[in-house]
């Protein structure tokens, strides 16, 4: 599944790259989301008479989280593998690779791709949302706690298990917060750096951190903290965000966030039958805790990577 939003060249090659695929039964879904009528007209002509694959405009712009729900509810295969719209597989077999992981192992829900940078080949630092430590294992192979949405495959019975992910995020940790469920359930996800897909930087930076990027970063990390624990569990992390905020000139942005995030846990509902999900087991913290924690750096050296260190590409001006 493609979510579409303009960009016809990059969707088109993005869509083009999964009809390549080989050795496994497939079907490209396209899920557009709003995109100008010149552009949707475009990528129509340009889907036109693919057996394979199929183009349907949503109602509106869903946001990441939404568009994929959609996405993946137009489709009937065992096993959905989200790529964006301005990435490609690095190989031909990628996908039949992916779904043979997935079928080889019942405990298995989700299998994260290496994310390498379209033109250089190089790992997409951007891209990397593993513990930094495992960096130097990106082309190996580990479980984890999330994966990456811009080339993932998830097992439908257990997407639909989990509850899918929460419209309510929009953009951003959307992964993380359904992985904790999937997690909840006993299961795992796995970090593959052996199945790659290759990703286009955009030069249209539609989510800037200076823009609203660092405040969808925080609102949604610390709204997904108090659905599986509670308000008083993420001040910690909250007042970390803002002095981060403050480092990088988007103070305002994660000032904005707490508000915003403690509104969106009022409204949350979660989905018939996953109640019990957004409370964390103590298999499940054990999990977090040797798949993520213990590659987490001690307390002095996280304030100095993470928490005072420069966002990227971020402006030094508050928006």
């Amino acid at each position: 599944m493609i979510l579409a939003l303009d960009r016809v060249e990059d969707t088109a090659e993005a869509v083009a790259s999964a009809r390549a695929q080989t050795g496994v039964s497939k079907h490209v879904w396209v899920a557009d989301q709003g995109s100008r009528p010149e552009n949707v007209a475009r990528l129509a002509e340009v889907m036109r008479g693919a057996p394979d694959a199929t183009l349907v405009r949503l109602d509106r712009n869903w946001g990441v989280a939404g568009g994929r729900n959609r996405a993946t509810a137009l489709g009937s295969g065992r096993v959905v593998f989200a790529l964006d719209n301005d990435a490609e597989f690095s190989a031909s077999d990628t996908l039949a690779r992916a779904v043979a992981i997935l079928d080889a192992d019942a405990d298995l829900a989700a299998v994260g791709c290496r994310i390498l940078v379209h033109a250089t080949g190089e790992d997409d630092l951007s891209s990397w949302g593993y513990p930094v430590s495992l960096l130097p294992r990106a082309g190996e192979s580990f479980d984890t706690v999330t994966f990456v949405g811009a080339g993932a495959a998830v097992r439908r019975a257990d997407f639909e298990r989990a509850g899918g992910y929460d419209d309510a995020l929009f953009f951003l940790w959307d992964e993380f917060d359904f992985c904790l469920r999937l997690i909840n359930l006993g299961l795992r996800v796995r970090y593959r750096g052996d199945l790659a897909v290759r990703h286009k930087v955009s030069p249209e930076k539609r989510f800037a951190w200076a823009g609203t990027r660092w405040f969808y970063f925080v609102r949604n990390r610390v709204y997904i903290g108090m659905k599986y624990g509670s308000p008083a569990s993420v001040l910690p992390r909250f007042i970390a965000y803002q002095l981060k905020g403050a480092r990088n000139g988007v103070l305002l942005q994660g000032l904005r966030a707490g508000p915003a995030a403690l509104q969106m846990l009022r409204e949350f509902r979660p989905a018939l039958g996953t109640e019990e999900l957004h409370r964390l087991t103590p298999a499940a913290r054990e999990y977090l805790r040797r798949n993520d924690a213990a590659h987490r750096y001690g307390v002095l050296r996280r304030m100095r990577t993470e928490v005072l260190s420069a966002l990227p590409q971020a402006q030094r001006r508050a928006s």
